[in-house]
């Protein structure tokens, strides 16, 4: 057989190695480690970029541009350049025939002269008052006509892009095709409201106007949308100029629209478009601070790029809920920015779909959750970040040289008993059946007994059942003590569940109530906005876990900055109270005494010394024996993970 081999053509590769989403978790798990929500961490990691990719940009770097672009764009030019040209053509125009009038001395030429005296300063008035006047000067007239095909043009310009070049010279017919051009617009957006239009109907239409929408919308909604873009850019110019300059370039629209035989059909397209797109923003004014004056054409481009700049750094900006890559259109990045900023914009939907895809992220409700592959490759990190601190003298291990289960292979066997369970050595129990003469020739075989057996010697590792409560009122975070609290508990979680997997470790929370923190909402923990450390209810909870494995060495570690200020009722609601109530006290130490009676040491770790903390510790220290921890500052985790190891290796003597 013959093989021919070349590049792979049916899709993606499918020998290409997975997508290494590994060090955007880990850059994710920074964040989360210091406190923050997976939520808040994914948005972070998208905003600064892929680390170690400089040449992919993240939204904080595309979100600069847009801003940078909209500033560029204020600074093109003003938005009164139509009315500037128009005064301009006007006192022209009046100036020319004022020179043809002066040497003539007839009354006619005086009377003349009084009916351009008396003209009004409105612009938009003067030209409907002039619209009419027999022009005695030639030059005058043709300046008038000039004056009046530039507001045709740039009228028709503001709506339709192009248009302003295309009826560049008056051409007669070219105008006749732009009156056609609107009304079978018209009727096309009324049939469609109708339920009649169909694709054909679009198609033949852009086969007979097409050239007039540089566009080159390929659906009616697309046009519609670049037509509404537009009408509402036009808008936004008219609220940006003053009362008086408003009205006057109203007028100069209304008299050129009039003028062109086009009010009518212009009037039914801008009633089509905002019924169709009232989401726009029809009426807001923008501020334009550069000198030149821009034509009305120019001027509602400015303002509808200024518009999509304003949609894009809102959806940039993912600061909404539920905000998702998804909402970002591309094809407003691609006119923003180019080509580049599209390609980075997919580099950063590939980051959030893979973390998804490979099982690191999950979306529950709109809220984004950390998976337990996730959350065990954090626990990792954060217990590195512990014995990286950590002396080398107070590492240490729990192991014993005993023999028992489920430890490592020490290299020694011994003689297997009933009831082990170690792994058979096949070596020294086959040599001993050999050596105990129990070799047979015919055929080759060896015959087993119950004196042949060896089993593998392992360390033994006694079994502790483990509870850590985590404080999680809201002080935790104004004495920024959460961060470091959450790191601690994922990294005790990560050691107790790889290095001492028989024992039974259970992490609670308490705030007014007190509840069991499971596996993946460790990572996304947050602080409780609410009043009370109700430390009664995580001992309750303790307790229970504790009974749950009798035979197991208790280990009980609390972390809190503050007193008890909130116990469990009989009716099983919070009751909170500050300062402490009696029956807080009373209740709180009761449930201490029950862990003295259970064997179990209570470790208190402060992470405040207020005096009524101080006071509250030291009476369970009396009361238990246990150790208290204070002035750790950003060292709870290697002191939590100090003192479970120092508990487990005394367990195992």
């Amino acid at each position: 057989m013959r093989y021919r081999y070349g590049p792979y053509h049916e899709g993606p590769d499918p020998l290409a190695a997975p997508y290494d989403v590994r060090s955007a978790l880990d850059a994710m798990g920074d964040a989360v480690l210091e406190g923050g929500s997976p939520a808040d961490a994914l948005r972070d990691l998208l905003r600064r970029g892929m680390p170690g990719a400089p040449d992919r940009r993240g939204l904080d770097d595309l979100l600069r541009q847009v801003r940078d672009r909209r500033r560029d764009l204020r600074g093109q030019g003003r938005l009164d350049g139509t009315l500037e040209q128009a005064r301009a053509l006007l006192d022209k125009a009046i100036g020319q025939e004022r020179a043809a009038l002066f040497p003539d001395p007839s009354d006619d030429a005086r009377m003349r002269e009084g009916e351009l005296d008396m003209l009004p300063s409105d612009t938009a008035q003067a030209v409907r008052r002039l619209a009419d006047y027999e022009w005695r000067s030639p030059q005058a007239r043709a300046t008038f006509e000039e004056l009046r095909d530039l507001l045709r043009r740039d009228v028709l310009d503001a709506q339709f892009r192009g248009m302003k070049q295309a009826l560049q010279g008056g051409d007669p017919e070219q105008m006749q095709r732009v009156k056609d051009m609107m009304a079978a617009l018209n009727e096309m957006l009324e049939r469609d409201a109708r339920g009649e239009h169909t694709p054909a109907d679009f198609d033949a239409f852009m086969q007979e106007y097409g050239d007039m929408f540089p566009e080159s919308p390929q659906n009616l909604e697309q046009l519609v949308d670049s037509l509404a873009r537009r009408a509402a850019a036009m808008e936004r110019l008219l609220a940006s100029l003053s009362a008086e300059q408003r009205a006057e370039l109203a007028g100069l629209m209304a008299q050129a629209l009039e003028d062109a035989g086009l009010a009518m059909e212009m009037s039914r397209l801008s009633d089509s478009l905002r019924a169709r797109r009232p989401d726009l923003d029809w009426g807001s004014p923008e501020r334009m601070t550069g000198e030149d004056p821009l034509g009305m054409g120019d001027a509602t481009t400015a303002l509808a790029e200024l518009a999509d700049l304003a949609d894009l750094e809102a959806a940039l900006r993912q600061d909404y809920p539920g905000a998702r890559l998804d909402d970002i259109d591309e094809e407003a990045i691609r006119r923003a920015l180019g080509r580049q900023a599209v390609d980075d914009l997919a580099g950063l939907r590939r980051i959030e779909q893979e973390l998804e895809r490979q099982g690191y992220l999950n979306r529950r409700a709109g809220n984004l959750e950390l998976t337990p592959k996730a959350v065990r490759r954090l626990g990792e990190t954060a217990l590195r970040r512990v014995f990286s601190k950590l002396e080398a003298g107070q590492r240490g291990d729990h192991d014993q040289r005993d023999a028992g289960q489920a430890g490592e292979l020490t290299g020694s066997s011994r003689e297997w008993r009933f009831g082990d369970e170690q792994p058979i050595d096949v070596v020294r129990t086959l040599s001993n059946a050999v050596r105990h003469g129990k070799l047979e020739r015919d055929p080759v075989s060896i015959k087993l007994g119950v004196d042949d057996f060896e089993v593998l010697e392992t360390e033994k590792r006694t079994a502790a059942a483990v509870c850590l409560l985590v404080d999680l009122s809201y002080s935790m975070v104004l004495r920024g003590s959460w961060g470091m609290a959450k790191q601690t508990a994922l990294a005790l979680h990560a050691l107790v569940t790889s290095k001492y997997p028989q024992d039974a470790i259970q992490i609670i929370g308490f705030s007014n109530y007190a509840r069991v923190l499971h596996t993946t909402e460790m990572a996304g923990l947050d602080w409780d906005m609410v009043q009370g450390t109700n430390l009664h209810h995580a001992l309750l909870i303790a307790g229970r876990h504790l009974d749950r494995h009798p035979d197991f060495e208790p280990i009980v570690l609390v972390v809190t900055d503050g007193e008890p200020t909130a116990h469990l009722r009989h009716d099983g609601r919070s009751l909170f109270d500050y300062p402490p109530s009696p029956e807080t006290l009373t209740l709180t130490l009761a449930e201490v005494d029950k862990m003295t009676r259970r064997g179990a040491t209570l470790n208190i770790f402060m992470l405040a010394e207020d005096r009524r903390l101080v006071t509250f510790v030291e009476e369970v220290a009396r009361r238990n024996g246990g150790r208290v921890f204070a002035g750790i500052g950003d060292r709870l985790g290697e002191y939590v993970v100090s003192d479970y190891l120092r508990v487990r290796r005394r367990a195992s003597r």
